[in-house]
């Protein structure tokens, strides 16, 4: 029996490292042609299988002065954003799932609503309110479109109905009000979930470009994927194309540090969520 699975899962196992190789071979080779000269590169992008290998890309990203001065508005953006998500997620979600209130149904109908509908839709009307309320180029300005999370809501009200409701019986038999029972009993149990939709939320608040290229008309207010697209006004032509490789590769290590730290949370949740 045990060399029948062997036989199978050789298969299996071949098909899983064909496939990771195919996702890592454009982020090997990014990395491979950020780590060339540019004038090795007009040559030919093949020389970046071959040394020798240089960091004066990466040295002339920093030696940008406000490259970390975007670097730091990313991350307050990212963890503003981030917060917030995870703070009104959590107790919408514990409001859906354990209260009732009135058009409970209709309104939960419209958060799921809020997921067919795509941020260019109401990009103008939400241009036109920032500008009246003299948001943009600040930090809530490009924070708070960010906390407007129908998926969060949904995510974390499903992890809360998956909690038993005895729990809740039986800390109201102990005299624990509703606010005790959500932050002292439940909340503790959605720490899984939470670190997924956190991770989720930070990622996509770090990648986008849409909005902070809207909202954001000052430098000193660019984040990090906006201002290093406006440091290549156009692209290799400008700078080089190990200089944009480079770019791309700094943008993506903070990412890729978030999702190493969280990812035990994320498999936690997302197979939690799968066996419920």
């Amino acid at each position: 029996m045990s060399a029948s699975r062997n036989r199978m899962s050789r298969p299996a196992l071949a098909l899983v490292l064909i496939g990771a190789g195919i996702m890592l071979a454009p982020l090997l080779w990014t990395l491979l042609l950020s780590l060339k000269s540019n004038s090795a590169l007009m040559r030919s992008s093949s020389t970046a299988f071959h040394g020798p290998w240089t960091l004066e890309n990466y040295a002339a990203i920093l030696g940008n002065s406000q490259v970390l001065h975007w670097l730091l508005n990313s991350i307050i953006v990212s963890l503003g954003t981030t917060g917030g998500v995870l703070i009104l997620c959590s107790l919408a979600g514990y409001g859906f799932a354990r209260l009732d209130f009135p058009f409970k149904r209709a309104l939960f109908l419209l958060v799921l609503l809020g997921l067919a509908i795509p941020e260019q839709a109401v990009i103008l009307p939400r241009h036109r309110l920032f500008a009246e309320l003299g948001l943009h180029n600040s930090y809530p300005g490009l924070i708070l479109p960010g906390l407007v999370a129908p998926f969060g809501v949904f995510f974390m009200t499903q992890y809360f109905r998956s909690i038993p409701v005895e729990l809740d019986e039986a800390a109201m038999l102990d005299g624990a009000s509703r606010w005790t029972i959500f932050w002292k009993v439940l909340l503790p149990l959605t720490i899984p979930a939470q670190s997924a939709l956190a991770v989720f939320t930070f990622l996509g608040s770090w990648n986008d470009y849409w909005w902070p290229l809207i909202s954001a008309t000052r430098s000193d207010r660019f984040t990090l994927t906006v201002g290093l697209a406006s440091s290549q006004m156009n692209y290799a032509q400008t700078s080089g194309l190990g200089y944009l490789m480079a770019q791309a590769v700094f943008a993506s290590v903070p990412i890729l540090i978030v999702y190493l730290v969280f990812q035990k949370q994320i498999v936690r949740a997302m197979s939690g969520a799968a066996v419920r």
